[in-house]
């Protein structure tokens, strides 16, 4: 649990100074804040506190990969971390400019257009070996699909001036070009 509060710490300091941004959080930002939102909301209401903690963690770390050290991010997050770790919660909104206390502080709700899945990671396979992946919007039609990924320079390289026998397109899914 010390780690978890050091990493914790540190997404709100850069060294010994204190680092939030103003910026705008990133999509991927806002999705990890709102499903641990969501999450831990949930076991709340379920009593299951455990599991909350280690949803916690899984945040800390998303955030952290992803630069995640915006105040639209942060501050929900101090809020919703303060009954399992009420001191460092504490500090750290006070560190954020608040002169209540964060137990005062109105407890943050979940959007769910934050977690709505808008795009997909495709891996697009020649011959049934994966080569690469395309991020491709979900509400693309198959055609639409084909020929994004028969255009790509990284397609056309694989391909060596072949032309494909068959491109099958499972939306949603996968992409394989035969031949």
């Amino acid at each position: 649990v010390h780690n978890f509060l050091k990493k914790l710490w540190k997404l709100y300091h850069n060294g010994e100074e204190f680092s939030v941004s103003k910026d705008k959080a990133s999509k991927d930002s806002l999705k990890s804040l709102h499903k641990t939102i969501k999450k831990v909301t949930e076991d709340i209401e379920n009593f299951s506190f455990n599991t909350s903690v280690s949803t916690f963690m899984i945040c800390v770390n998303e955030l952290t990969a992803q630069n995640g050290n915006q105040r639209e991010v942060l501050e929900p997050l101090a809020v919703l971390i303060s009954p399992y770790a009420p001191h460092i919660a504490e500090e750290l909104w006070e560190k954020l400019g608040n002169t209540e206390s964060v137990s005062t502080a109105s407890y943050p709700v979940y959007e769910e257009k934050y977690l709505v899945e808008d795009t997909k990671n495709y891996p697009i396979s020649f011959n049934g070996k994966m080569r690469f992946t395309m991020e491709l919007p979900l509400a693309m039609k198959k055609d639409e699909i084909e020929k994004v990924v028969l255009d790509d320079e990284r397609t056309q390289k694989q391909l060596d001036g072949r032309t494909p026998k068959k491109v099958i397109v499972v939306p949603g899914k996968i992409v394989n070009i035969v031949g």
